[in-house]
């Protein structure tokens, strides 16, 4: 099973990235490679993305998540505040995201700090969800270990009920997240393994500097 696994491989070959086709605004070049990535009918949520956290012992972990919005001050994501990456983006204030979009053979790397948005920002998003999706914000007690299923899907019922023919309210441990990039890698497959990677660092908050990487 090992060797089989040890021979699975895929030598990308449907495009390059040349500094002469990438903006000098590493977000004006997300932007693009996210509208190509919506564009693609083989990408079912071309908003999906990994965010990496650190514990305060240094231990990191990761899951998959959905990017809310975008704009030249970041990246948006919401959850739980009381769950694993919820206290642990508070606790450190800094976070990875990786895009991987494989039919297009591209990935984006980001790091940055990390910030909650405000309540107003919040409120305004919890009341666009749909009302089940607002109801299971409330439900679940994120990353916290629960007894059965049953346990769960008692709550939705009972908050179904406490909550008919009302407005539900965002709950306070609930909210959205802002990261603000430092870095942002741009990464092409190729063959060979030569894949081209360029990075945008930023420079005393203000400006980008860009640097090809080896693959």
């Amino acid at each position: 099973m090992m060797m089989h696994v040890a021979n699975l491989r895929q030598n990308y070959t449907k495009a390059g990235l040349h500094e002469d086709d990438v903006s000098d605004d590493p977000m004006a070049q997300f932007a693009t490679w996210f509208q190509q990535a919506t564009e693609t009918a083989e990408i079912r949520e071309p908003n999906a993305m990994v965010v990496s956290t650190v514990n305060a012992e240094g231990k990191p972990s990761a899951r998959v998540v959905l990017l809310k919005d975008f704009s030249e001050a970041g990246f948006t994501f919401f959850t739980n505040y009381t769950s694993q990456k919820g206290t642990e983006l508070m606790a450190t204030q800094y976070g990875a995201i990786v895009f991987w979009w494989e039919p297009l053979e591209r990935q984006v790397r980001i790091e940055g700090t990390v910030e909650k948005l405000t309540p107003e920002q919040s409120d305004a998003y919890f009341a666009s969800r749909p009302r089940k999706s607002q109801i299971g914000a409330w439900a679940s007690p994120q990353s916290q270990a629960i007894a059965n299923r049953e346990f769960l899907e008692q709550r939705f019922k009972d908050l179904e009920a406490e909550y008919a023919d009302k407005d539900i309210p965002r709950p306070d441990h609930w909210g959205g997240f802002l990261v603000r990039p430092e870095k942002i890698e741009f990464w092409q497959g190729r063959p060979s393994r030569l894949h081209d990677r360029l990075v945008f660092t930023l420079q005393d908050d203000r400006t980008w500097q860009r640097q090809r990487l080896a693959p």
